[in-house]
């Protein structure tokens, strides 16, 4: 009987302390990507970063183009885009940054 009592107890303050933890569900990386493209905050365009080069690094990990599709100018935005593949026959090749 004692034991099923401290393991109620135990239970109880385990759920009272995680309770009061703060939840991070809200935070988004500045940075996000896969192979189809990604999203870049636009806090990171504010403070200088050049958020085309980083868009064009990431995509040509994967062999492909750049393609910016869309930003939300605005406290908490992004920079949305699209990685596509080099058409067949054209002059583009994907370039790494290199710094």
């Amino acid at each position: 009987m004692r034991t099923a009592m401290k393991w109620t107890i135990a239970a109880a303050a385990l759920a009272a302390v995680t309770a009061a933890l703060p939840a991070r569900a809200s935070w988004v990386p500045p940075f996000k990507g896969n192979d189809t493209g990604g999203i870049i905050a636009y806090s990171l365009y504010m403070q200088g970063s050049d958020v085309k080069a980083i868009a064009v690094d990431h995509c040509a990990r994967y062999g492909k183009v750049v393609k910016l599709t869309g930003v939300e100018a605005q406290y908490g935005g992004y920079i949305s885009f699209a990685c596509v593949w080099v058409p067949p026959g054209s002059a583009q090749r994907p370039l790494r940054a290199a710094y």
